[in-house]
């Protein structure tokens, strides 16, 4: 069987000329091409330096076929992304004619006019994937114009969380950021991990006070800074500097790692005790979560889409509502909180994660969404 997968996925050249993109979609796609003869990966390609987190494609029946980058949140960047539609849809069209299923990743700024092409004019079998939040009551008006058109599908659609007015053609679906020997892993890095002052913390993401970064300085500034070891900053955004500055002054031990390789994430997992993402931007379910919960950093959440469906006080910490002041409180409670009851709730994160492993995702795929696909 062979597979077209349509995304926004940002990929670069590296230095020796190869193709790399986003490290979680990338990894996504090498666990699945086993399990199918061909996968064409129709997404986009920028000119700029590849990040350090970007990885290669690992099997030979990937292949990548490139779109100019186009979307954004300015009015010339979506008139962009409306000049460029007769290309996409051609280079889509061309690639559909190869392959026997599709999916299409969304929500996108190209989504806004692929879902209506895919639906009316495409006769391939096909399932679309909502990677943003099914729930969001004010998104965007690209964004709610794709979930509306998701909603009167009569192809599958996965989304992240169980809802009330879930479509009967939606699925519920995590999504994978794990493999079996991660997992295997895990649990001993767990219980080896020591849950006793002081903690360290890790923060990855997208620098941005959308995301609670602005949040987590605040809130530290609450609490007694001799009992945190570190907090890791792992990505990069334009206020970076002024984070360094505050937790400079502020006295907090604070290490901005910019972006970083999967490994290297990885690994500063394994050396925290606490996952910080007091977000409110409109997410889906985050997989760094997932990987933190596996290496035993236990969750301090905003509860905002699916995310409060998975993280609750068994496993972690939910910032309700999501500010400053509460997560400093939840901060000052976990500094005086007794080492087993938060080796307790790691080990029922750890339980969690075991819906985020990639043979969970491809197991659900070829046996639940593409033998249902229409």
């Amino acid at each position: 069987m062979k597979l077209a997968i349509i995304s926004h996925t940002e990929h670069y050249k590296d230095k020796e000329g190869k193709i790399v993109g986003w490290g979680p979609t990338i990894s996504e796609l090498n666990y699945l091409a086993p399990h199918f003869e061909k996968i064409y990966h129709v997404a986009m390609l920028h000119a700029t330096k590849a990040p350090p987190s970007s990885l290669p494609y690992i099997h030979p029946n990937i292949e990548f076929v490139a779109l100019p980058p186009s979307g954004g949140t300015s009015g010339l960047s979506k008139l962009k992304t409306l000049w460029q539609a007769p290309k996409t849809i051609s280079v889509v069209r061309k690639t559909l004619q190869k392959v026997d299923v599709y999916q299409l990743r969304t929500p996108t700024g190209m989504g806004v006019y692929l879902i209506p092409y895919l639906t009316w004019f495409c006769k391939k079998k096909g399932w679309y994937k909502y990677a943003g939040n099914w729930s969001q009551k004010k998104p965007p008006l690209g964004y709610r114009l794709q979930r509306y058109l998701l909603t009167k599908q009569s192809r599958s659609v996965t989304i992240n969380g169980t809802w009330a007015d879930q479509p009967k053609h939606s699925y519920t679906f995590e999504n994978p950021c794990l493999t079996l020997e991660e997992r295997a892993e895990g649990i001993s890095v767990i219980k080896a991990k020591n849950y006793i002052k002081p903690f360290s913390f890790c923060f990855v993401g997208r620098l941005d006070d959308a995301k609670g970064v602005q949040r987590i300085i605040d809130a530290f500034a609450e609490v007694d800074t001799s009992k945190v070891s570190k907090v890791h900053f792992i990505g990069n955004g334009e206020r970076m500097n002024s984070y360094k500055t505050q937790c400079t002054s502020l006295g907090l031990s604070a290490t901005f790692h910019g972006f970083l390789p999967r490994e290297k994430v990885f690994e500063i997992y394994r050396n925290c005790q606490f996952l910080l993402l007091p977000s409110t931007a409109s997410e889906g379910f985050p997989k760094v979560i997932a990987e933190g919960m596996n290496f035993g950093c236990i969750p301090i959440v905003s509860g905002v889409s699916s995310i409060g469906q998975y993280i609750k006080s068994a496993n972690g910490y939910v910032v309700t509502p999501t500010t400053s002041a509460v997560l400093a409180e939840i901060l000052k409670e976990i500094l005086d909180t007794d080492s087993k009851k938060l080796m307790q709730k790691a080990i029922e994160g750890y339980a969690t994660a075991s819906k985020f492993t990639f043979e969970h995702y491809n197991s659900r795929i070829l046996n639940e969404i593409i033998p249902n696909t229409k």
